[in-house]
């Protein structure tokens, strides 16, 4: 089928190639699950939001049971993050501050989705906040640093909520929203806002919005998609759409967030996981998915693509599901 006919069920878009940029495995098993990943079937019947597929384990939902000095922890966190009754708050809307949350429990999903209810506001106007948020499914948890308030070097994948553009020659309209995957070998670079090793991104305006604001990231059978919900309209709209992706089982989900001399309060409400009912060949439950190496193998930018514009708006609502063709 074309690819400007392929439409996904409950309108996450047609399918789209990757973007060229780091290189991946070279031939071998990690090729061969590659193939297999994205020339099988991948229409299928996925989460609506409901509770049926959600998997409490890997989900953060108030009242906060489970987090924290539990005698059963689901999630722990570290740095400023406070907990309240609302939301979890990563960092105050103070400068120099790091904190972060992170699933007690490693995913063993080959197929998941991720919805985050989230807000990042604070006192400071146009440009005189920072740094964002990020979103993480890593080897690692738990360990600070440099990259909104986590590790660098990591290995899995990454999703930065980036408030403040650090490039002043950047073209990108802040609030920016791009993706990562790393396998320990890339460094993220501040001073051009991750340029460098971006997959692909989408401008998307979040902050001191004075409604809800969400943000879902969908994996399945190498694509990786990201959506928003930022306009009050309970809608899912087309962020990052990328073929390609390898990443492992056994890691962990977690955000965090970091300020420096600008700040912002950045604030979880609920993250839940999702898992996708997707059926896989018999050669791909052969495989040891622990042992993957995160990487990501690109056939064509998607921001030159014909068939996907990261403005497209698909008009399933978001907690509904729709079948496509």
């Amino acid at each position: 089928m074309a690819a400007e006919g392929w439409i996904w069920r409950r309108g996450w878009g047609r399918r789209c190639p990757g973007r060229p940029g780091l290189p991946g495995p070279g031939p071998g098993p990690m090729t061969h699950l590659l193939l297999l990943l994205l020339l099988g079937p991948v229409a299928a019947d996925i989460t609506d939001g409901n509770s049926e597929h959600l998997k409490r384990e890997h989900s953060l939902i108030k009242p906060y049971q489970g987090v924290g000095s539990s005698s059963m922890p689901l999630w722990d966190f570290q740095g400023s993050t406070i907990l309240t009754s609302q939301y979890v708050r990563l960092t105050p809307d103070e400068r120099s501050k790091e904190g972060s949350i992170w699933n007690h429990q490693p995913c063993f999903l080959k197929d998941w989705e991720m919805h985050v209810h989230f807000k990042v506001h604070g006192a400071g106007k146009k440009n005189l906040h920072g740094d964002g948020i990020a979103l993480w499914y890593t080897r690692d948890r738990l360990v600070q640093g440099p990259v909104f308030g986590s590790k660098d070097n990591f290995h899995g994948l990454a999703i930065f909520l980036d408030t403040y553009p650090n490039d002043e020659a950047t073209e990108r309209v802040f609030p920016y929203i791009s993706v990562m995957v790393n396998n320990g070998s890339l460094s993220y670079d501040h001073s051009k806002d991750g340029r460098w090793t971006e997959l692909a991104g989408c401008t998307a305006d979040f902050r001191n919005s004075d409604h809800d604001t969400f943000l879902a990231v969908r994996y399945s059978r190498g694509r990786l998609t990201v959506m928003t919900d930022l306009e009050d309209k309970n809608q899912w709209k087309n962020c990052i759409d990328i073929t390609g992706v390898l990443l492992p089982t056994g890691y962990y989900f977690g955000a965090s967030a970091g300020t420096g001399d600008l700040s912002d309060n950045h604030d979880i409400i609920s993250m839940k996981l999702f898992q996708l009912m997707v059926e896989h060949s018999p050669e791909e439950e052969n495989i040891d998915w622990t042992k993957i190496e995160p990487s990501v193998h690109f056939f064509k930018s998607p921001k030159a693509s014909p068939f996907l514009s990261p403005q497209t708006t698909w008009t399933t609502r978001r907690g509904t599901s729709a079948a496509g063709p």
